[in-house]
């Protein structure tokens, strides 16, 4: 007979994780994300250093461009889950980050390469052209 998990233990919808082995032991699992993850100016650097590509949404509740490739944003998350981080970061609470880099409008997207930014997306773009960014620094 099979007992159902305690949902505190099952695994949340939409994530598997990967384990690394050695020697026949999990060293760490690391959570497969297939949609974006909200980031705050705390969190920020932390996401993109431990995440080897990172592709970060700087956006407004606001902001009806940004409403408009949410879609997109999400349907890539799932098409490139495990190669691609996707976050999201709201310019409303987290004012840090939108200095640092410099962002002056919205919606854009930064993309970051083993913690390095390698390429930006000021303002809405259609999916295709999008999703060939994202694949240019897959590497």
């Amino acid at each position: 007979m099979v007992q159902e998990q305690p949902a505190q233990n099952r695994p949340s919808q939409g994530a598997s994780t990967v384990g690394t082995q050695v020697q026949g032991t999990s060293l760490q699992e690391k959570p497969v994300l297939d949609k974006p993850i909200h980031v705050t100016d705390d969190d920020f650097d932390k996401v993109v250093r431990e995440n080897r590509y990172v592709v970060v949404d700087f956006w407004a509740e606001w902001c009806r461009p940004c409403h408009a490739i949410a879609p997109t944003i999400d349907d890539l998350a799932k098409r490139y889950a495990g190669k691609v981080v996707f976050a999201k970061i709201n310019s409303d609470d987290n004012q840090r980050k939108f200095q640092e880099y410099g962002v002056m409008g919205i919606p854009t997207l930064l993309f970051f390469r083993d913690g390095k930014l390698v390429d930006q997306v000021i303002g809405a773009m259609p999916k295709a052209q999008l999703e060939q960014r994202v694949v240019k620094h897959l590497g």
